[in-house]
């Protein structure tokens, strides 16, 4: 049933006439990517949301994207189709989970920490909300094992709360979240005032940092970055559940950690956030740049000075290649593409959970800061290159749309799978976890850097709705991003250069349910209030 809204506003003339809008895309429009996705796939391993059930849940849960990209919106909705294999009914309510087969390494259910945060940022444009709040509740009361890896899930669970506001969900899992991170200084916090991490329970495994220090273990910009961002988000939530004294000890442990971070970890030689090795006689930042040294920008850590960094994004002897940034700069000599060895190397390969954290970062960048280093252009076309790796040429000639472990970042040859395919007699090693153990891996994001990064859907606390879009001028004629679940609301953005396309007029235009709000006749920032 089509329903459509009628508005007025009254204004300091008189009565404005509101025109309002159906929904612009309609969504059997983009049925055929997930009936394509589905006639593709070997469905190995089954979860909540089978492919034959597919297309029912994402037409009922997700926004709709067009652009005249098409590639790039094959990839938008093979990503939404590949995360909702990995959502997983359990006694314990809803969970995400990374790899679809058991893992040994895993935790209870074949969860595991590591890309939680992904998940919930990623998940949290679900229309249907009981997945992710299930999903917070199980890393803090269904046994699971919320500290096995680094994590940054009270800023997650916090981001999640920006697109569907609710603080009676945010403040019961308050006491949760405080101890979390009372439970991470007890563990990884010492008398540096850094937290410490192996590059492994990083997520990072064989890295070139970690060789530096003793046992793998350093004084990281990720666990000190999502240490950070944990305490803001531990500060606001406090500040919603009306408990003044928690919101300014954590508000004060923010301000602390940021301070270190920005006082230790940033090399000023090598204008870049580094490593310092654990265990050795002094404080002293290992000899190289690292892709993850861009996380302090994932919670807006660094002051503008410091983002002189993002040279190295784009220099071919820092992290740029053809298929997605390498994992460590490629003049070092540690630099590594290796088909011996373990098969998750983060010595050299690209990585999405990194490149995911990159292009986050790099959208609070161009939103928050004034700087000159970096552009919309620098955004799309990471953000291209990430979308064009999403691909495999199959063994009978086909090329099909792929998500998986580690790039080789020249090639575009999936590292792992290569490795893991003949590892054991020429076949698949069982203990490693069977058969296409990271076929639609869910370790990253992408749907997130369309929304939040590319249309530009910007959440905020309160009412407000923040649009910037980080498309440059000139490159698209039109797009539109529509059914947007946002606190409580349906959003529409587009964007029609001449206004043929969708009959709406030309310019950039949001809709609040149905209501065009805001209006500018090219792309730019808009705010509005709800």
């Amino acid at each position: 049933m089509v329903v459509r809204i009628i508005c007025f506003l009254v204004g300091v003339t008189g009565i404005l006439t509101v025109r309002a809008q159906d929904f612009v895309l309609q969504p059997d429009r983009f049925r055929p990517y997930i009936t394509a996705f589905n006639e593709a796939d070997e469905e190995i391993y089954k979860q909540l949301v089978p492919n034959d059930k597919a297309w029912e849940f994402l037409s009922q849960n997700i926004p709709l994207f067009e652009c005249p990209d098409k590639q790039l919106e094959q990839t938008y909705y093979f990503r939404w189709w590949t995360y909702r294999k990995h959502l997983k009914q359990t006694p314990e309510g809803y969970i995400v989970t990374e790899f679809l087969p058991d893992v040994g390494w895993a935790g209870k259910y074949n969860s595991i920490n590591c890309p939680a945060g992904h998940h919930f940022y990623e998940g949290r444009w679900l229309r249907d909300t009981s997945f992710l709040k299930q999903y917070a509740r199980f890393w803090f009361r269904g046994g699971a094992s919320p500290r096995s890896y680094s994590s940054w899930a009270a800023d997650a669970i916090s981001a999640f709360a920006q697109v569907h506001p609710d603080t009676a969900f945010l403040a019961n899992l308050l006491p949760d979240l405080t101890n979390d991170f009372l439970e991470w200084e007890k563990m990884r916090l010492d008398s540096t005032g850094l937290f410490w991490q192996t590059d492994d329970r990083d997520g990072m495994e064989v890295s070139v940092s970690g060789a530096y220090g003793k046992k793998n273990e350093g004084y990281r910009a990720t666990i000190n970055s999502y240490m950070y961002g944990n305490a803001k988000a531990l500060s606001h939530i406090a500040q919603m559940a009306g408990n003044k004294a928690i919101e300014q000890e954590y508000n004060q442990k923010a301000v602390y950690i940021r301070k270190q971070i920005l006082g230790k970890l940033w090399d000023d030689r090598a204008q870049f956030f580094k490593v310092i090795p654990r265990g050795l006689p002094a404080l002293k930042q290992a000899g190289v740049r690292e892709l993850h040294g861009f996380t302090p920008w994932y919670f807006s850590i660094p002051e503008e000075k410091h983002a002189i960094a993002w040279s190295q994004l784009t220099d071919e002897k820092g992290f740029w290649a053809a298929y997605g940034p390498t994992s460590t700069e490629q003049r070092h000599a540690g630099f590594r593409i290796a088909y011996e060895g373990h098969e998750c190397q983060w010595n050299g390969p690209s990585w999405p959970f990194s490149t995911t954290i990159t292009l986050t970062s790099l959208a609070n960048l161009l939103n928050n800061y004034n700087q000159k280093v970096m552009t919309k252009h620098d955004f799309w076309k990471l953000l291209i290159t990430y979308s064009r790796s999403h691909q495999r040429v199959r063994e009978d000639g086909k090329l099909v749309p792929w998500i998986d472990e580690n790039l080789n970042p020249f090639t575009g040859d999936w590292i792992s799978r290569t490795r893991l395919s003949t590892m054991e007699n020429g076949s698949w090693s069982a203990k490693k976890g069977g058969r296409e153990r990271g076929k639609d891996y869910n370790h990253s994001a992408f749907g997130d850097h369309i929304i939040s990064g590319l249309v530009g859907i910007r959440p905020q606390a309160g009412n407000m709705l923040v649009v910037n879009p980080l498309i440059p001028d000139n490159t698209w004629d039109y797009f539109c991003l529509d059914k947007v679940s946002y606190h409580g609301k349906n959003i529409t953005v587009l964007y029609d250069k001449t206004g043929t396309k969708y009959g709406k007029g030309s310019g950039l235009r949001v809709f609040v349910d149905g209501v065009e709000r805001a209006f500018a006749p090219s792309l730019t920032k808009l705010t509005l209030s709800i």
